[in-house]
């Protein structure tokens, strides 16, 4: 049986106004949007580029983007400004049935739109739509020198679960800690005693 897209109790598209005045789009990511996220993340810094968890610079890889959109293991927010993508928030989930409660929230932002509200935003839409989705515990992971990232996850009441010590490899082969920060929507978390 072929999963189905992933329905949400939020209305897309809507609008939202950003700390300059400016207002943006936030819609549902679709198959036609493939090109726009390739050219989005062709315009990235190459730091930016380091650490995405699949090249959304390759073109096959965003197809796979979208095909686990279409089977309903991911949900994209697009964020448009004037036409132009200013960025996106992902839902991905686990299709392990042990950790199928468990999703994993990936978050971009233009350089040319950043310090407006425009992440802080797109990541509140994404994390309802996973709370709304029944998930029990959202993760999100990054290197621990992404500041500004850990940051806005803190303020939606992310913790740090885990580093994991040189667990990442940046394009040009150096190794990098691994920040795990989770958020436990159920309220509870087991803790075992080793």
């Amino acid at each position: 049986m072929m999963a189905e897209p992933i329905k949400t109790n939020q209305a897309y598209p809507i609008e939202i106004k950003l700390k300059d005045g400016r207002v943006a789009v936030i819609r549902a990511m679709e198959a036609g949007d493939l090109d726009k996220i390739v050219r989005f993340a062709a315009n990235l810094p190459a730091n930016d580029l380091l650490f995405l968890r699949t090249d959304i610079t390759n073109r096959e890889i965003v197809k796979q983007w979208v095909e686990n959109i279409r089977k309903g293991h991911t949900f994209t927010l697009l964020a448009e400004i004037d036409g132009d993508l200013a960025g996106y928030a992902s839902v991905h989930l686990d299709q392990a049935i042990w950790t199928r409660r468990v999703g994993e929230l990936r978050l971009n932002a233009s350089p040319r739109y950043r310090g407006l509200g425009l992440g802080k935003r797109l990541a509140a839409e994404v994390f309802d739509v996973a709370r709304s989705l029944g998930l029990k515990k959202i993760t999100a992971q990054m290197t621990p020198d992404q500041a500004a990232a850990r940051a806005a996850f803190e303020r939606l009441g992310f913790q740090v679960e885990a580093v994991l010590t040189d667990w990442v490899e940046d394009r040009n082969g150096r190794a990098h800690d691994l920040l795990i920060m989770t958020y436990d929507v159920a309220g509870f978390t087991d803790h075992v005693v080793a």
